[in-house]
């Protein structure tokens, strides 16, 4: 399946033109434009605007006819939907292969909008133009530092690409790509799909070399056989996560209010995605948990786990999460177990959850991960813990009394967090197994250094185990997809 070679210039333009500029920073026009210019784009970036002012650095013209010819090839279009096909015709004269239209007042508002979408459509088969939108708030593409996007932020860049028929869920995602500090390659807005459909973007994607993963959300599906022909063919090098709004009675019929889609059988939706060998998550967190462990997790060859947990609670929670699952609770082998003996004190639990009941050292952990990984029985490690001696060090920090030996002490327990971060990640790289990381801490407090170790080498840590466990059954699932083809 060959991608469009106007989609590779929407992500990849050369030069990009803001249709509509405006000075006013509360319009779509100014933040679009904001954004592009702010996100470090490195081509030619030009603004229209009728009172041809100067705005943000760059002197706008009156209209795209005064842009030299092969200038630009991508247009962000941000008129009233009346003047877009004018706007079209004009871009398509100084050499524009491809349009975003953030306009909305299209099929969203009924027969009206509709016709109007039907011309869009002509418009973009006869001027040659890939035209997605419209009635959507744009597009990030790291690659090309391009945020041509009227709702910030941007993300770091990484290997996920988002194609979300809302845009501001689309925000949601890369609110979560900061917070986890696991990047996005793609992730776009595709409103109301009228030329550009999901399957589009998910055939783009697939033959992507930036991308690993594919997120979607959706809400309409215009076109479900090319749709599922799409995600079955991505899943074949790449895992594809799916969230469905419209599932109940209630959600479909806001879903025609938003962007003017009509919801299919929820039912008849979930078993596509089963047969296309996709994932369906149930909110954007979940969802980009699930991508951010695709993105960076090697793949499983089992299901034997081992749990290492700092503390006994945690622990039996998630083996109650692992009992749930397909995964499979590995028993301690003898060596194993003799070889664990060498290291912890005699109390440690003996049993997978391995329990270290406060046997921890400064080694003890590093030397714990590498052990486990290391033996053939071990499939995949769930670590819990991450950030205990990271939040003794913050109540120091915090602390009225805090003095030069309470210092010494933190910085200690912060580099052992570190110390224990690196392990775990290392452990991983070098084993080539799955390590997932759990810790409430992953939002009680971003900042710990456990957790801020990780997210600065893009590692995942969840938020609890039983999210952690989620993950990784993923993870088995797809390395089974992919080896029975």
């Amino acid at each position: 399946m060959s991608d469009s070679p106007n989609l590779r210039t929407l992500f990849d333009p050369k030069g990009v033109v803001v249709v509509g500029a405006s000075s006013h920073p509360g319009k779509f026009g100014f933040v679009a434009l904001h954004n592009i210019l702010d996100s470090g784009f490195e081509g030619p970036v030009y603004a229209t605007n009728k009172e041809n002012i100067s705005l943000l650095g760059i002197t706008t013209v009156k209209g795209l006819h005064e842009i030299p010819n092969g200038e630009v090839d991508f247009a962000m279009i941000c008129v009233p939907s009346h003047a877009v096909p004018q706007t079209l015709i004009e871009a398509a004269k100084i050499g524009v292969k491809a349009a975003f239209i953030v306009s909305g007042g299209y099929s969203e508002m009924g027969k009206d909008g509709e016709k109007a979408e039907i011309e869009l459509l002509n418009l973009s088969k006869e001027l040659g133009i890939a035209i997605s939108g419209p009635n959507g708030q744009g597009f990030v593409s790291t690659p090309s530092k391009l945020c041509s996007q009227i709702v910030a932020p941007f993300p770091p860049e990484g290997k996920i690409a988002i194609a979300s028929q809302s845009g501001n869920l689309l925000s949601s995602f890369m609110n979560l790509s900061r917070h986890y500090g696991i990047g996005i390659s793609r992730g776009i807005s595709i409103g109301n799909q009228t030329c550009l459909k999901a399957s589009d973007y998910v055939n783009y994607f697939s033959e992507d070399p930036e991308t690993k993963v594919i997120v979607l959300y959706l809400e309409g599906i215009p076109d479900g056989r090319n749709l599922f022909q799409a995600i079955k063919h991505a899943t074949k090098t790449k895992p594809v996560v799916v969230i469905r709004g419209g599932s109940s009675p209630e959600g479909a019929k806001a879903a025609a209010s938003h962007t003017g889609s009509l919801a299919s059988d929820y039912r008849i939706f979930r078993g596509m995605l089963n047969q296309a060998g996709a994932f369906l998550a149930d909110d954007p967190q979940t969802a980009y948990e699930w991508a951010a462990s695709f993105a960076t997790q090697p793949k499983p060859r089992g299901e034997n786990t081992i749990i290492l947990t700092t503390a006994g609670g945690w622990g039996v929670l998630t083996a109650d999460a692992v009992a749930q699952s397909s995964l499979e609770l590995a028993d301690l082998e003898k060596d194993l177990t003799q070889q664990i003996d060498e290291i912890l004190p005699p109390r440690w639990s003996r049993s997978n959850p391995i329990d270290i009941a406060g046997g921890e050292t400064r080694e003890t952990i590093p030397q714990m991960i590498d052990l486990i990984l290391s033996h053939s029985s071990v499939d995949a490690l769930i670590f819990l813990g991450l950030g205990i001696q990271g939040n003794v060090a913050r109540l120091y920090s915090e602390s009225k009394y805090f003095d030069s030996g309470m210092e010494r002490i933190m910085n200690f327990h912060n580099s052992q967090e570190q110390k224990y971060a690196a392990a775990l990640i290392n452990g991983s790289k070098e084993w080539g197994k799955p390590v997932l990381v759990a810790s409430e801490l992953a939002a009680s407090d971003p900042n710990n250094a456990g957790i801020e170790a990780l997210r600065d080498r893009q590692w995942l840590c969840h938020m609890s185990g039983s999210r952690a466990v989620a993950s990784l059954e993923n993870l088995c699932a797809y390395a089974r997809h992919i080896e029975t083809g």
